[in-house]
């Protein structure tokens, strides 16, 4: 853990090592605070309690997580832009929604828990504290207009050189951000769908292939009414 006075970052130390760094004091203080959320309750634990755990006081704590219900919602901080990544970064030849179909799938073979289809106990425990606690849920809100907008942009830039010459700039960024919330809405539904089998018992190789199925069904749908993506 982080001492409270202790400085996050090395002066003269490259940048890669302070973010590396960084990133390590983020991670240490988010699992003691899932921690202690699992085992009393997200309500239960007051963030002093947290802070003290992290062996950090409350004003470091608030530097480095703005609210308490970032404290668990950081582990959704690293998707964030995992979409727009996806396009960005897709084969030659490849499109938008093609590259986000395999990526979905390749996550539902590797059981990845952003998928839902995962029934390791510690990711049960983790959906089931989210999922049961209001305010995260209205909190992941946030996380998840920040991945719309990240996708949208994405989306904006690969497509802005089809639009026509005598179109308003502003429409393709508009088509941009409602494919994105197409498509990052039927992802959530699909991991909500996963999830909510997995929670009540079912073993996640069991559901494996009624969720390629389902993926598979929504992507078509996407991709008919999608067609500049697809």
């Amino acid at each position: 853990m982080t001492g409270e006075n202790e400085d996050t970052s090395t002066p003269g130390a490259p940048v890669g090592l302070r973010q590396l760094k960084k990133q390590r004091t983020y991670e240490a203080i988010s699992e003691a605070a899932i921690a202690l959320f699992l085992e009393r309750g997200f309500e239960k634990v007051s963030v002093a309690e947290v802070a003290a755990a992290a062996e950090i006081s409350k004003p470091t704590l608030f530097r480095y997580f703005p609210a308490k219900e970032d404290l668990v919602l950081h582990r959704f901080a690293d998707h964030e832009d995992e979409a727009a990544r996806v396009v960005t970064g897709r084969p030659a030849g490849r499109s938008p929604l093609a590259a986000l179909r395999a990526h979905f799938l390749d996550g539902l073979d590797r059981h990845d828990p952003v998928t839902g289809l995962n029934d390791a106990p510690g990711v049960l425990a983790f959906h089931q504290l989210l999922y049961a606690t209001p305010s995260l849920v209205a909190r992941l809100h946030t996380y998840q207009e920040r991945m719309e907008h990240t996708l949208a942009a994405a989306l904006d830039t690969d497509s802005a050189g089809a639009a026509p010459d005598d179109s308003p700039r502003a429409a393709p960024l508009l088509d941009a951000r409602l494919a994105a919330a197409q498509i990052l809405a039927a992802q959530r539904v699909l991991a909500r769908e996963n999830w909510r089998r997995v929670d009540a018992g079912e073993r996640a190789g069991d559901v494996h292939a009624d969720a390629v199925r389902a993926a598979t069904r929504a992507f078509d749908q996407l991709s008919a009414g999608l067609t500049r993506y697809a």
